[in-house]
């Protein structure tokens, strides 16, 4: 399904991804992890055509990402949209507008200069927006918001694209942990009764485990582990961080500990 080939990208000297590869055979929900730095933004912003390769592929259903170009590359865009830590919403707008934002890929210029959709896309990200908890919102302005609606937002216009893939950048950084386990436990869902793949990049170990069906580990550019959760124990871990990280940027020492034991079952909501 999704093939990523010696992915490379190269900021002058300083190699950011370093002949990343792995295979996705099936949608699944997959966490990167690793400290600031490791290059899981670049990763996924390759993945994305946010930024172009410098060497290597990536392939989708044999289609080859990587050479896209002006219409072709917006086209795989909107099958593979994108999530941000910061929401990159419009803050003056109102939540619907900034859902049906994500349909403008497909939309005509005149209509999205005078903001006109038609009342099936509005039915559909109001619906969607009630799938996600927060439809009373759809009229305030996306400012109004707390964080963690705002990130909810930002899930449901990047579902008005209807992609085969969402990627998530960090979603959770910025938020407090009961709207961080709301905005997980949303895209849990999503893969799970949608069918979509789902690839987030995690700042804690502890969350990767609880939600995802599998985990790739960052270092320095490269892929140091590739498993599922159960795999990832304190020595892979230190592996993946450093052996003289203390942990602090990504998990408590309970976190630490708990990496022998099997993963917490995932409660939805």
């Amino acid at each position: 399904m999704l093939q990523v080939r010696k992915l490379t990208k190269r900021f002058g000297d300083k190699t950011a991804v370093d002949s990343a590869t792995f295979d996705v055979e099936k949608p699944q929900m997959i966490g990167i992890i690793g400290r600031s730095g490791a290059g899981k933004s670049t990763l996924l912003r390759m993945m994305n055509r946010l930024a172009d390769a410098t060497e290597g592929e990536i392939l989708y259903k044999n289609r080859n990402v990587t050479d896209l170009r002006n219409a072709e590359r917006r086209d795989w865009q909107s099958q593979c949209a994108m999530i941000f830590q910061q929401f990159n919403l419009v803050p003056r707008m109102d939540v619907v507008s900034n859902v049906l934002h994500g349909t403008l890929n497909r939309r005509s210029t005149f209509a999205t200069l005078f903001n006109l959709f038609p009342q099936s896309d509005i039915h559909r990200a109001i619906e969607i927006l009630d799938r996600l908890g927060i439809a009373e919102q759809a009229a305030k302005r996306a400012e109004a918001l707390s964080g963690g609606q705002q990130q909810r937002v930002a899930i449901a216009r990047a579902l008005m694209q209807d992609p085969a893939i969402i990627l998530a950048d960090e979603p959770i950084a910025s938020l407090d942990p009961m709207n961080a386990q709301i905005v997980m436990e949303a895209l849990r869902r999503i893969h799970e009764e949608d069918g979509r793949m789902v690839i987030c990049n995690l700042h804690t170990l502890d969350t990767a485990r609880r939600y995802c069906d599998r985990v790739i580990g960052m270092r320095d550019g490269r892929i140091v582990f590739d498993g599922v959760p159960d795999q990832l124990t304190t020595g892979m871990a230190r592996e993946i961080y450093g052996a003289g990280a203390d942990f602090s940027e990504t998990a408590t020492s309970t976190e630490i500990e708990s990496l022998d034991r099997p993963a917490p079952n995932v409660v939805h909501a």
